[in-house]
């Protein structure tokens, strides 16, 4: 690929970017979520109850950090904290009713999402697509200490 091609395919990607992050934060601010908010769900949806430390570790944020996402979230009604069943210096931090009804919403619209972006695309040119992503994000994880 010369370098023109490879111009054009990451000028295509930023635009991808950009039109896939406000699809995305259309249908959190519908639910009364930042996407650091939904990150924070989106973790203790797929691992369970976790300790601040482990979510942000999780999230790659710093605990200060995570303290103020879950204090929002926790004013909202979407977790709650609790003791930790082992160490009784640790708080867990779980889902609600209300945390756990939305993830199932969001994970059902982020299915019929995909499934309506990726309808008619060939399976050679979806398996394509989806290893270049992995070839970019590990370079970019190379690349990016």
């Amino acid at each position: 690929m010369d370098s023109g091609e490879s111009g054009h395919a990451l000028e295509k990607l930023f635009t991808l970017a950009v039109v896939t992050h406000r699809y995305m934060e259309r249908g959190l601010a519908a639910r009364g979520l930042s996407r650091a908010r939904a990150t924070v769900l989106w973790n203790l949806h797929g691992g369970g109850p976790m300790t601040q430390r482990a979510l942000a570790t999780a999230i790659g944020v710093t605990p200060r950090n995570v303290t103020g996402l879950v204090d929002a979230l926790e004013a909202d009604g979407f977790v709650a904290r609790g003791p930790h069943p082992g160490d009784r210096r640790a708080t867990l931090v779980t889902l609600t009713d209300k945390g756990r009804a939305t993830m199932r919403g969001l994970r059902a619209e982020y299915d019929q999402g995909a499934a309506r972006l990726f309808a008619g695309v060939p399976d050679g040119d979806l398996a394509a697509f989806v290893a270049t992503v992995d070839h970019l994000i590990a370079r970019i994880g190379r690349e990016d200490p």
